[in-house]
């Protein structure tokens, strides 16, 4: 087999879902590793100190530590399904969009889905302000499927794992909120191959596991 890009990953790390979909959807190959945080290998600590999901290492050896930096690498590679060509708007509104997503309402998302990580925290506080921003996508998507037309693009899964994060805080409570179009869409993502095939089961990597070959 030829050499491969490493990724180390966790399924259940949003950064590290939205890494994946880019690989998926870009039709890279990589040989997938999966992390168990209290036992990170000794390789991922030594290519990234700060111990974080994902990371790619690619076959020159440049390592990739920020989700997103992963997907513009491999979206910039290859971009079958035109995920950095919206229909609507541009890729600087993709991507302002995004840090949206990553600053402000992930640290509401934090602060919701974590209390107790935080002093002098109201956590019903936070949900308002991680929900100011979840009505602004409902009202994008009001009348077009995704968030930037009518096909899935960088911005969609860059932001749709977060959502599923924040939804499944307090699950019945976001199913009363009247945001249709935000649920759709989060619906439709739960229910495609496409997040089925991401969030496939792996077993802890060691060394000397057998190559496990994700994507194309």
């Amino acid at each position: 087999m030829n050499k491969l890009p490493i990724l180390y990953t966790f399924r259940r790390c949003p950064y590290a879902m939205r890494a994946r979909l880019a690989i998926a959807v870009s039709g890279q190959k990589v040989e997938l590793r999966e992390v168990v945080f209290r036992e990170k290998p000794e390789h991922m600590l030594e290519v990234s100190p700060k111990g974080t999901v994902p990371i790619i290492v690619d076959i020159n050896g440049r390592v990739y530590e920020e989700s997103r930096d992963v997907m513009d690498w491999v979206l910039a590679h290859n971009d079958p399904q035109d995920w950095l060509s919206p229909e609507v708007g541009t890729v600087e509104g993709m991507q302002t969009l995004a840090d949206e997503a990553d600053g402000p309402f992930k640290e509401a998302l934090d602060r919701f889905k974590y209390p107790e990580h935080y002093e002098d925290n109201d956590p019903l506080a936070e949900r308002e302000k991680a929900s100011a921003f979840l009505r602004k996508l409902d009202a994008r998507l009001g009348d077009q499927q995704y968030l930037f037309g009518s096909h899935m693009t960088y911005a969609d899964a860059a932001i749709l794992p977060f959502v599923r994060q924040f939804a499944n805080v307090e699950r019945d409570w976001f199913d009363g909120e009247d945001w249709p179009h935000l649920k759709r869409w989060l619906e439709a993502f739960l229910a495609s191959q496409q997040f089925e095939h991401i969030m496939d089961k792996y077993p802890q990597w060691h060394e000397g596991n057998e190559v496990t070959v994700f994507g194309a």
